[in-house]
């Protein structure tokens, strides 16, 4: 009867455990036995945003109510202060970078991966710089860094702005650098199973105080009564004698304003970031350590990682092989996603195949590659060890077995 169960629950491994925790918990329910206590963004949201923007080493940052709203902050701001034309994206991201780029009028670019980060190939994308390129929208994928300085060189030289996609890589690093530090701005999710959640909330950085005044009235209706600088409020005031001085508009914007709460159990979370992201590494190491790097992918760029989930990706296509990976993670309970990053190539989405010509997904082979032959598996501090041993072992039997039936 005992084997029996332990066969049904298997290895037990979810994307995530323990995100918000008891503590985390706890610090709002305190909070909430003020007197009266503001719920609506204030104190609470600038107290996050400045302790995050000193963690990160930028000058401002924004609270907002997703990453997904930070995409599109983010690219409305860039249109507002530099006028449309071309975003170079990725192929591997979350479609809200993609979408933003759309729904501000920008056209897209697309280039391919580089397996050993699986974000943009750097080489390509300098490629693919040309006068209408307004920035390079970049994503670092699963904690990987995708910066190279050969591409922030080309970037600077050009004065083409570089927006990073942080979302899955809080606490990833370049040359001693946080990801998220380099460009002109850049976005943070804070969704479950992030390496910090405040369950749903997002962050734009920047060190540009036009851009960060910019999206400062963007997250609330456009209002400039959100401006920080004094001078400037005072700008509109003078410009529109006839209008209310609370409720003058300066963009048609949005209302993605976080909440108190949230942002308490951010500021909660954000001083055992530091021991999860190790944490996180390790169990990356472990995995790709152990496994069979004749027939999985194990060669990733993991200088300066911080894992968001680890990585499975077969090194040749085998339609065979991956469906037995497939069978060995349903059967032990090992939850997954197939195609990694927003669920693979982007290209071969409703959404951008009715834009695009119909092939057009058939020209990156690589994300194709991940898309078809890859997954990710969820990678949390409280992970035990010998569960990614245990699986370790599995995956490499499948190998084992292939190679007996071969001989």
């Amino acid at each position: 009867m005992e084997a029996i169960q332990s066969k049904r629950e298997g290895l037990d491994w979810p994307l995530m455990r323990d995100n918000v925790t008891r503590a985390d918990l706890d610090a709002v329910i305190d909070y909430l036995k003020q007197d009266e206590p503001i719920l609506t963004h204030a104190a609470q949201v600038r107290a996050f945003e400045r302790e995050w923007s000193e963690w990160l080493g930028v000058k401002y940052s924004i609270f907002v109510s997703s990453g997904s709203s930070a995409n599109l902050l983010t690219l409305a701001a860039l249109k507002a202060l530099m006028g449309g034309g071309e975003v170079i994206v990725p192929p591997l991201t979350w479609v809200s970078d993609i979408a933003a780029v759309l729904h501000c009028g920008f056209e897209p670019v697309f280039v391919d991966i580089d397996p050993r980060t699986l974000g943009m190939d750097p080489v390509q994308v300098i490629a693919r710089l040309t006068p209408r390129t307004r920035a390079v929208f970049l994503t670092h994928v699963l904690g990987y860094n995708a910066l190279t300085q050969e591409l922030l060189e080309e970037l600077e030289r050009r004065r083409v702005p570089l927006i990073e996609d942080v979302c899955e890589s809080h606490g990833a690093t370049f040359q001693g650098r946080r990801l998220g530090s380099f460009g002109l701005a850049s976005n943070f999710s804070f969704y479950y199973a992030h390496h910090l959640s405040t369950i749903e909330g997002g962050m734009i950085c920047t060190n540009d105080e036009e851009f960060y005044e910019t999206i400062r009235m963007m997250r609330s209706h456009g209002m400039v009564r959100e401006l920080d600088s004094s001078e400037r409020k005072e700008e509109y005031w003078e410009t529109y004698p006839d209008l209310n001085p609370d409720f003058i508009f300066a963009y048609p914007a949005w209302n993605v304003r976080s909440t108190e709460i949230n942002a308490i159990i951010g500021r909660s979370q954000l001083p055992r970031l530091e021991d999860n992201i190790q944490q996180r590494t390790q169990n990356l190491l472990l995995f790709l350590n152990n496994l069979d790097s004749s027939i999985y992918q194990t060669n990733f760029a993991i200088e300066g990682s911080s894992n968001y989930a680890l990585t499975l990706i077969l090194q040749e296509p085998d339609d065979g092989l991956w469906h037995q990976v497939a069978a060995v993670l349903r059967n032990n309970r090992v939850e997954f996603r197939r195609g990694l990053s927003g669920g693979g190539n982007q290209l071969r989405q409703p959404y951008l195949r009715r834009l695009l010509p119909p092939d057009e997904y058939k020209k990156y082979p690589r994300v194709d590659h991940v898309h078809f032959y890859g997954c990710y598996i969820g990678n949390y501090p409280t992970l035990p060890q010998e569960k990614i041993l245990q699986l370790c072992d599995l995956l490499n039997g499948l190998a084992r077995s292939r190679g007996r039936r071969a001989a």
